[in-house]
């Protein structure tokens, strides 16, 4: 099969939003590439049918996943990462041909906690943190993995519920126990106050999910200099927790930087190689969504 027959995209529900394409397109573009990549709309219930369509429809090369399916697809992979089970989600599969005639083998991965630990080390996020987590979904889980990771000190999740599974199990604290990490649950009611003490704030919420938060944080006039906030959402941007949290004096990350660094590993893992030259890669992809080079 030709290069020029190649195909990805990105799911979710919704999904009009996502950055994803001008990320992939420009990198394809630079590295010789030839693979179209576009935006399609899957519900959580259509999950599986869509992994019907990349099992019988030729020149898959792979799909980026985003909420609401990072856990609904993991059921339906022939393999997953050993960060797929560390974190419990993907957000990424890769497509390749199987053995026989067995049709093509879909494989799991998870490059969310990468891009989480790029954009944080990029802010300055150093270790020994205490860490808050806004919200307890598939992207919450990643963070987590991330803040493991970043060796932070104390990580409290709050989220309006938490969710368990069949086993009795909370997806953040299965995470966070496969990753070595302790986490406290925590009421969303307490939110606000915790984003006032917290070193590192992440927001996994969906856009506009934090804004009631946001006046909340606003009113108690807490001195955020030096701290740092991650919100996933970045349409619109800056969003209300993000200009609330700036206005006290705080970083704020855009999740496009998340976006970014998610996305290289994306691109190594579609096209099968790393690139030659990553740093411009990473500086087209920048230059593609408006932030700034590396």
């Amino acid at each position: 099969m030709s290069a020029a027959s190649l195909r990805a995209a990105v799911l979710g529900h919704p999904v009009a939003h996502s950055r994803s394409p001008q990320l992939h397109r420009a990198a394809y573009e630079l590295i010789g590439f030839d693979c179209a990549y576009e935006r399609i709309d899957v519900p959580e219930a259509e999950a599986g049918a869509f992994v019907r369509r990349l099992r019988t429809e030729p020149g898959w090369a792979g799909v980026s996943v985003t909420m609401p399916l990072k856990a609904a697809m993991v059921p339906y992979m022939d393999e997953v990462t050993a960060g797929v089970r560390s974190v419990g989600v993907l957000n990424t599969v890769v497509v390749s041909p199987g053995a026989g005639d067995g049709g093509p083998r879909l494989t799991g991965h998870n490059t969310d906690v990468a891009g989480l630990v790029g954009a944080l080390r990029h802010a300055g996020a150093a270790p020994g943190a205490h860490a808050v987590v806004l919200g307890a979904g598939g992207t919450a889980q990643a963070a987590v993995a991330a803040l493991a990771r970043l060796e932070a000190a104390r990580v409290d999740v709050h989220a309006r519920s938490f969710r368990a599974d069949a086993d009795g199990e909370v997806g953040v604290a299965a995470t966070a126990a496969r990753a070595g990490i302790a986490v406290n649950l925590q009421p969303w009611e307490a939110a606000a106050a915790a984003c006032a003490a917290a070193d590192i704030v992440i927001c996994t919420l969906p856009p506009h999910g934090a804004d009631a938060l946001a006046g909340r944080f606003a009113v108690l006039g807490a001195d955020r200099t030096g701290a740092v906030l991650l919100d996933a959402a970045y349409d619109p941007w800056p969003s209300a927790i993000a200009a609330a949290w700036q206005d006290a004096g705080g970083r704020i990350v855009p999740g496009l930087e998340m976006l970014l660094y998610q996305a290289v590993e994306q691109v190594r893992l579609f096209t099968g190689k790393a690139p030659a030259d990553e740093a411009s890669v990473i500086n087209v992809m920048c230059d593609a969504v408006g932030l700034p080079r590396r």
